[in-house]
C-alpha cells in the first residue's frame, strides 16, 4: 500500500520467564493505509499493548521491520526515534497522565511547544481542540478538577494537537463509564477522520470496535 502510513513486517517480542520463553508477537504483518482508522480486537494479555508499544518506538527488544510513512523506523536509535513521535505520532492511553501542575489548556500546548511551535499559535491550537470537545469553559482547570472524562478529552486534544500522521491509542476509554466512553469515543473518532490521521486503537470492546474502518484481531501472537 503506497500510502500507508504504518506497516510492520514479521514483528515479532519474546520474553523469558524463568527457563520459558513467552511468544508475545509471533510474526505481526500489518497496514494502516492514510486516514484509517484500525480496531485491534483481543482479550486482556493478547499483546495489544505490547503491539502498540513496539510501532510506538517506546521499546526495543523487537525484530522485524516497522514502516512510518514509508521510512523503516525500527532500527533509529534513540534520538531519532524521540523526533519519530514527536513529529508524527499522538498517543492516548487508558489513564489520561495529564500534567498535574498544568491546566487543561496547558497540557495541550507543551506538546507543540516541544515540537518547536509559537506560543500563540500552541495556544489557538489548544482552545480550538478543547472547545470541539465541549471544555471550552474548562481552559483553566487543573486535572484535578476536571471529571474524568473531561480529563480523557484533554488527552485526546493533547494527542491531537500537533497533527499527527498516526495516533496510537490503548483502551482510551476503557478507564471510563459506558455512557462516558461512548461520547468521548464519539469526539474522538469525529476529531480524528475531521483531521484525516489515521489511527490504531487497541480495545477489547467489541461495540466501539464496530464504529471503526475495520478490525483486526491480535491472536496467538498473530493478527486474523
Amino acid at each position: 500500500m503506497t500510502d500507508a502510513v504504518l506497516q510492520t513486517r514479521d514483528l515479532r517480542r519474546s520474553f523469558t520467564q524463568g527457563e520459558a520463553t513467552i511468544h508475545v508477537l509471533r510474526g505481526v504483518n500489518l497496514t494502516v493505509g492514510q486516514g484509517e482508522i484500525v480496531a485491534l480486537l483481543g482479550p486482556s494479555g493478547s499483546g495489544k499493548s505490547t503491539l502498540l508499544q513496539a510501532v510506538g518506538l517506546l521499546e526495543g527488544g523487537f525484530e522485524g521491520e516497522i514502516f512510518i510513512g514509508g521510512e523503516e523506523v525500527a532500527g533509529f536509535g534513540s534520538n531519532a526515534r524521540t523526533v519519530v513521535r514527536r513529529d508524527r505520532m499522538g498517543f492516548i492511553y487508558q489513564f489520561h497522565h495529564l500534567l498535574p501542575d498544568f491546566n487543561a489548556l496547558e497540557n495541550v500546548v507543551l506538546p507543540q511547544m516541544v515540537r518547536g511551535g509559537h506560543r500563540k499559535e500552541a495556544d489557538a491550537r489548544a482552545t480550538e481542540l478543547l472547545t470541539a470537545l465541549g471544555l471550552g469553559g474548562r481552559l483553566g482547570h487543573r486535572p484535578s478538577q476536571l471529571s474524568g472524562g473531561e480529563q480523557q478529552r484533554v488527552a485526546v486534544a493533547r494527542a491531537l494537537a500537533n497533527r499527527p500522521a498516526l495516533v496510537l491509542a490503548d483502551e482510551p476509554t476503557g478507564n471510563l463509564d459506558e455512557a462516558t466512553a461512548d461520547v468521548v469515543f464519539a469526539e474522538f473518532l469525529r476529531l480524528v477522520r475531521g483531521q484525516g490521521s489515521a489511527a490504531l486503537v487497541a480495545t477489547h470492546n467489541e461495540r466501539l470496535a464496530s464504529r471503526m474502518d475495520r478490525v483486526v484481531r491480535l491472536r496467538d501472537g498473530v493478527l486474523v
